[in-house]
């Protein structure tokens, strides 16, 4: 009797979710386990790229995707072009909308949860209808647009002003790049502004004490602002005005405060986290529907024994989903699980002109710097431009990269790691 893995998402979690199951369901073939082959892998997804969203704050945001048809062909995963809007899990099945909007069901043994987040538009007036954001690259592509277009405008502080609303990990990588690309599309010598405005008293709040000197010598190096203490409370066509009362003339707002787990999230019964990702036990199941796993930014999983909880994060996601697409075949083959463990967090923040800050986190995960500036430039362009990508479309390599205990060490596996970019220029692993 032919079993269904059913993985909703093909981010970073759902595309390795999918390869590690298939890797190994095709390890078990080879060993002799009939019932590997009666295991089909598929993966749901409204299309079949690999959006890199780590990458949305830079310039030509349209370029910012792989595709992965065909990796998904070459390691035997059945992609389904669609949107899951229902998750019946007392029935085992998902709902399926096509390109055409005709509805299909479809029933699984086990399914995956890996479709991800979205920032979340709290009700401030005008935010719907003037923000920008980076958060989906229609996202970045819409505000890429909106930038390029200032050029043919009539020059004003309105028009060479840009509020960065959120001062975390997210706006300040933003706010960082924004001075090369508004140079790019005004002009070198535009006189322009770029301001970023954080409710908390410090910029970088979830980063910690140790980047943040670094993050604020570079803001301040590019010329960017920061107004800390103080929030956006509304928005329209010509600017923002905020809680201090303060009124900025800006013809561009982006958005970047707060992310929220995928609404599916929602429709699965068990605990919610404050994100609203679903808690997990240490195989990544979701306790209260036993055949459901959650992985990437779906899934609220214990990374290590001190209490530190997986980052909503690119360096959490792929790890995630190498565990949940193990578990989930693993349980149809009846072999023992592996549990997540991740305890070693790492931080590499962009600052733009200024470099970017690298740093590790100690046993209570408070950032250490270990570079900053532009030595630790190439280490964010190596994350950004090469190790997020997916590998090469044969299954000797999607597989080794898929193994959940890959780290780079077999030098028969070409596929890049952190850990071997960092040790090859000195950092400390």
């Amino acid at each position: 009797m032919s079993q269904r893995i059913v993985i909703v998402g093909s981010g970073f979690a759902g595309f390795w979710a999918a390869l590690s199951a298939r890797r190994l369901l095709s390890l078990n073939l080879e060993k002799g386990i009939a019932e590997a082959a009666n295991v089909e892998v598929v993966v749901i997804a409204p299309d079949a790229n690999l959006v890199m969203r780590p990458r949305l704050y830079e310039p030509n945001p349209a370029e910012m995707s792989a595709p992965v048809d065909d990796v998904y062909r070459a390691c035997g995963v059945r992609f389904v072009y669609g949107i899951v809007d229902t998750i019946r899990t007392e029935n085992r099945e998902v709902e399926i909308v096509d390109r055409a909007g005709a509805r299909s069901t479809m029933p699984y043994n086990k399914l995956i949860l890996a479709a991800g987040s979205r920032v979340v538009h709290p009700d401030v007036p005008g935010l719907a209808n003037y923000a920008f954001s980076v958060d989906q690259m229609e996202d970045a592509i819409k505000l890429d647009r909106h930038l390029q277009s200032l050029a043919s405008k009539p020059p004003s502080k309105a028009r060479n002003t840009v509020v960065v609303c959120g001062g975390g990990f997210t706006g300040v990588e933003v706010a960082a790049e924004l001075p090369g690309r508004l140079r790019a599309i005004l002009g070198e010598e535009a006189e322009f502004r770029v301001v970023v405005v954080e409710r908390n008293q410090e910029i970088s709040p979830d980063l910690g004490s140790g980047p943040r000197p670094h993050i604020i010598k570079a803001l301040k190096d590019l010329g960017v602002e920061s107004k800390v203490g103080t929030g956006v409370i509304s928005l329209d066509a010509e600017g923002v005005t905020l809680s201090s009362g303060e009124r900025i003339e800006a013809l561009t707002a982006i958005w970047t405060a707060g992310v929220a787990a995928t609404p599916l999230a929602k429709q699965v019964p068990g605990e919610k986290d404050q994100f609203g990702r679903l808690r997990v036990d240490q195989d990544l199941r979701v306790p209260s529907a036993k055949d459901v796993f959650a992985a990437g930014d779906a899934a609220s999983a214990a990374a290590d024994d001190s209490g530190h909880c997986a980052k909503m994060s690119c360096q959490h996601a792929g790890p995630l989903g190498k565990i949940a697409g193990y578990n989930a075949a693993a349980e149809l083959l009846k072999i023992p699980t592996i549990p997540y463990s991740q305890p070693v967090y790492r931080v590499c923040l962009d600052l733009g002109a200024a470099g970017a800050v690298v740093g590790k986190g100690n046993a209570h995960w408070e950032i250490d710097v270990q570079s900053t500036g532009h030595s630790a430039k190439p280490i964010k362009q190596f994350i950004n431009r090469t190790l997020i990508y997916p590998p090469n479309a044969n299954e000797a390599d999607a597989f080794s990269a898929a193994d959940p205990a890959f780290d780079g060490s077999d030098p028969a596996v070409s596929y890049p790691t952190l850990s071997r970019f960092l040790e090859e220029h000195g950092i400390p692993v």
